[in-house]
C-alpha cells in the first residue's frame, strides 16, 4: 500500500491527521510481525537516507538557523544517526527474539518466556534544536522494534522538514513513515492521537501538556526534557593548573557546539571560591584559538530565531542590572547577524531567569562554592537536571557525587558524550523526563514485552483445585511459610 503524502508545506487538520495514523495502523495490521530481514531493510534504507543527503541537510539546517555550521550538523546529528543505525543493525536481531525466562518452582514443568512484540505506531515530536537526529534516533527505535512512526517536526525548521519528507517519502514510504509539520495547534492536536506510544522530546512545560493529552488515550509517553545540567570543577583539578584547563575546554566544548541550544549542555558552571579568574583565563585562550574570528567564525553556530535571540539578551541585561559580572567571550564582528557570543555571567542573582530558567544558549553562569559537599547541596535543591558533569580524578569523589546526586546521565570529566553511547539508556528524570530509550532501551520502550506462561503436559496444577482437603492444607503451609 502506499498512503497518501502529508502534504508538509501546510498544516493538517485534526481530521487529517487522524486519517494519516489510521492509514499506518492499517499499514501496521497487514505485517503486525516484521521479520528481521524486513526490518534490516528498513534500517539500511534509513541509513543510505541520512548518508545520500547528509550535506543536503546540513544546508537546509543551516537555512533554518540563519547559520548553522555544517561540521555541528556533520558531528551532532548525522554521525550519532548512522553509528545508532549500525549499532541496531548489529544487535537488533538478537533483542527481537523470544526471551526464555526460569518459572517459579512452584508451577514447573510449566515454563516461561517474554516475547517482545511491536506496539504499532508511534508518534515522535522532534524539537528544533537537532532535527535530524532527533528524528532519526526514534525511528531507529521504531523501526528495529517493528513498529511504524508518525513524525512532527517543529515549525522552527520548515526547510529541513519539508527536505525529510521528501526523503523519507523516497527511501521509506509513506506506509512506514509519515512526517508532518505546523505549529502548537498541531502539536496539541497530534499529541491527543491515539498512538500506541508517543516519544516528545523539548521543554518540560509542553513535555507536562504532551503527557496530560497523551492521558486521555492512556498512551505511554518517554518525554525526553531538558533542565539546568550542572558542570562541576573539584577542588583537586581546579588546583592543577592542566587538569583546570581541561575541564574548562571540555565544558567549553559541551556549551559551544551548536551555540549551547542543546538540551544537555552544561547550563551553568559550580567552581572553587577563589577559581573564577584562573577559570576565566583558560576559557579567554580556549575560545580565541577555537574561535579566532569570534562569532563569524565558521564552526560557530547561529541562534535559531530572533524570539529565542531575544530572551538570551533579556536573561543576559537582567543579570547585569542586578549587578552580576557579565564577560563576553568572542570577537562579535561588525554584523554577526543571529549570533549570540559566548559569555561567562559571574555573581549572577540566584533568582534572576538566568539560574533559573533553562538558558538554551552560549550563555555560562559560574557560581562559586566553598565546599564540593556545598555544590552537591545547591544541586539538589533544585529540580533534577537531564546531565550532570563532574571534573575531577578521584574515584572516592567520583563514588561520593554518583551516589549523592540524581540526574539523567553523567559524563566524568568530559560533556555530552554519555548521549552517544548506544550501549546505555538516554533520558530524564523528574522534571527532566520520563523513560528513556537508545539501543537496546530503545528497542524495549517501543516493544510490549509479552510474558508467556506454557503450561506442560503433565502438571499439578489440579492439586490447587477445591474441592480443598488435607493435602492441600498442607501444601499451602508450605507456600505461605514465613519468609
Amino acid at each position: 500500500m502506499n498512503a497518501p503524502s502529508t502534504h508538509l508545506g501546510q498544516e493538517l487538520s485534526a481530521a487529517e491527521l487522524k486519517a494519516t495514523l489510521e492509514n499506518l495502523r492499517q499499514a501496521y495490521r497487514i505485517n503486525p510481525y516484521p521479520s528481521w530481514n524486513q526490518r534490516k531493510e528498513w534500517l539500511q534504507k534509513l541509513a543510505d537516507m541520512v548518508y545520500d543527503n547528509k550535506m543536503a541537510y546540513a544546508q537546509a539546517i543551516s537555512e533554518d538557523f540563519g547559520y548553522r555550521s555544517v561540521n555541528d550538523t556533520l558531528l551532532a546529528e548525522a554521525f550519532p544517526s548512522l553509528e545508532g543505525i549500525r549499532h541496531a543493525i548489529a544487535h537488533g536481531k538478537s533483542w527481537m527474539k523470544v526471551r526464555k525466562e526460569s518459572a517459579s518452582i512452584w508451577f514447573k514443568p510449566g515454563s516461561t518466556l517474554l516475547m517482545p512484540q511491536p506496539l504499532g505506531v508511534i508518534g515522535v515530536i522532534v524539537p528544533w534544536n537537532y532535527p535530524l537526529y532527533l528524528a532519526v534516533g526514534p525511528m531507529i527505535a521504531a523501526f528495529t522494534a517493528g513498529n511504524r512512526a508518525f513524525v512532527k517536526m517543529s515549525e522552527y525548521t520548515p526547510k529541513f522538514s519539508a527536505l525529510l519528507e521528501q526523503t523519507c517519502a523516497k527511501y521509506l514510504g509513506r506506509d512506514l513513515v509519515q512526517i508532518v509539520n505546523g505549529g502548537p495547534e498541531v502539536a496539541a492536536e497530534f499529541s491527543r492521537l491515539p498512538f500506541d506510544h508517543i516519544l516528545f522530546t523539548g521543554s518540560t512545560q509542553v513535555g507536562k501538556m504532551v503527557m496530560r493529552a497523551a492521558a486521555d488515550n492512556l498512551v505511554p509517553v518517554t518525554l525526553e526534557l531538558g533542565g539546568k545540567s550542572p558542570t562541576i570543577i573539584s577542588e583537586t583539578t581546579a588546583a592543577n593548573p592542566g587538569r583546570l584547563k581541561n575541564a574548562v575546554a571540555r565544558t567549553i566544548s559541551g556549551k559551544s557546539i551548536n551555540a549551547g541550544q542543546t538540551c544537555i549542555a552544561p547550563d551553568y558552571l559550580m567552581v572553587p571560591e577563589g577559581s573564577e579568574e584562573q577559570v576565566l583565563s583558560a576559557a579567554r585562550e580556549i575560545v580565541a584559538k577555537r574561535f579566532p574570528q569570534g562569532v563569524l567564525s565558521p564552526d560557530f553556530t547561529g541562534i535559531v530565531s530572533d524570539r529565542h535571540m531575544s530572551r538570551l539578551q533579556r536573561l543576559v541585561d537582567e543579570a547585569a542590572e542586578q549587578g552580576a559580572r557579565v564577560v563576553n567571550l568572542m570577537k562579535t564582528g561588525d554584523n554577526p547577524g543571529r549570533k549570540f557570543p559566548l559569555t561567562f555571567v559571574f555573581n549572577a542573582n540566584p533568582e534572576s531567569g538566568l539560574m533559573n530558567e533553562e538558558i538554551f544558549g552560549p550563555v555560562l553562569p559560574v557560581i562559586t562554592y566553598k565546599r564540593l559537599e556545598d555544590a552537591l547541596a545547591y544541586v539538589n535543591a533544585r529540580p533534577r537536571p537531564l546531565a550532570l558533569y563532574l571534573f575531577d580524578d578521584n574515584a572516592k569523589t567520583q563514588q561520593m557525587v554518583l551516589e549523592q546526586t540524581i540526574a539523567g546521565g553523567v559524563c566524568l570529566n568530559e560533556t555530552l558524550f554519555h548521549i552517544a553511547q548506544e550501549n546505555l539508556p538516554f533520558g530524564g528524570v523528574g522534571d527532566s523526563g520520563i523513560g528513556h530509550y537508545h539501543g537496546k532501551f530503545g528497542f524495549d520502550a517501543m516493544s510490549k514485552l509479552k510474558p508467556v506462561f506454557k503450561q506442560a503436559r503433565f502438571n499439578s496444577a489440579e492439586l490447587l483445585a477445591p474441592p480443598y482437603g488435607a493435602l492441600f492444607k498442607k501444601l499451602t503451609e508450605v507456600l505461605t511459610r514465613k519468609v
